[in-house]
């Protein structure tokens, strides 16, 4: 599933050929299901001009100006799922198989949504309906603070790996990153967070920030279906240390990598770099 970094460089990419370009018609394939009310995208996109493009957590946001005296603003919301892609091309490229949704725009370009499994989410918000799910979601990890981040740490007895992945406390944060970081930091995915001492959070934060802002320049993970916005597969695979790499060579102390279950989710961990918690003693 696209994480932070991914959605950030789609978002990048939509940034660059979106802003100030008027929608001029909506054309929807035969399954639609993931799109929450498809006949409001219909009735509110055409006419709109896109006024900016911005990334929340894992969402896509791209919100919409109407012209003078029209219907207030609103936003087209829009979560990638597990294969969801988004590309601005010219209407003569070939069609991708499993694109449902296509955007013309004004400068003959078009903004079509491809997802093959149809995990997305598709949604409108209107100036005045409520912002969930974006109201519901966590700090951004590369907006919050070293003492917001040790305080949400520190607030809570879940593991460590089940504290960064809840999106309630940190939004965008997913399974390749926390990996990532807490295989730099040094630190076990079942670790309490709580138990973390202060050098160690601090040592995740520095961890965390640098492996989303180098996934970001390397235009994030391509493992399985993510493309940037032109078509583009990332480059950050190329420095996975731990995600994924069961039975291989630790890069930094030669021990084979081991994957555990913490929250229902697999993490791959170092054994000798990132040492397991002390299991309690029963009485």
């Amino acid at each position: 599933m696209p994480e932070l970094p991914e959605v950030e460089t789609v978002v990048r990419g939509l940034q660059a050929v979106l802003p100030g370009r008027r929608i001029l018609d909506v054309r929807l394939g035969g399954k639609t299901n993931f799109i929450e009310d498809p006949a409001a995208l219909e009735r509110e996109l055409p006419g709109s001009r896109v006024g900016a493009v911005r990334r929340h957590g894992k969402f896509i946001v791209v919100s919409l100006e109407k012209p003078k005296g029209d219907a207030p603003a609103s936003s087209l919301l829009i979560h990638l799922g597990m294969t969801g892609q988004i590309l601005v091309c010219l209407p003569e490229a070939p069609i991708a198989p499993h694109t449902h949704v296509f955007l013309g725009l004004d400068n003959g370009r078009e903004f079509r949504y491809v997802d093959i499994r149809r995990f997305g989410k598709m949604r409108m918000l209107s100036g005045d309906s409520p912002k969930a799910p974006l109201g519901e979601l966590g700090l951004d990890p590369l907006e919050a603070s070293k003492q917001q981040f040790s305080a949400l740490v520190l607030s809570r007895r879940a593991r460590i790996k089940a504290l960064l992945l809840d999106q309630s406390v940190l939004r965008g944060m997913g399974n390749i990153y926390t990996d990532e970081s807490l295989w730099r930091a040094r630190i076990h995915p079942a670790r309490l967070g709580a138990s973390l001492k202060e050098g160690e959070i601090y040592a995740l934060y520095r961890a965390m920030r640098n492996v989303l802002n180098e996934a970001i320049r390397l235009r994030g993970s391509s493992i399985s279906d993510y493309v940037d916005s032109e078509g583009q597969r990332g480059e950050f695979q190329l420095r996975h240390r731990v995600y994924q790499r069961l039975g291989k060579k630790c890069f930094r102390c030669g021990a084979r990598i081991r994957r555990v279950i913490v929250a229902g989710r697999s993490s791959y961990f170092c054994p000798a770099c990132q040492r397991a918690p002390r299991a309690r003693k029963r009485h």
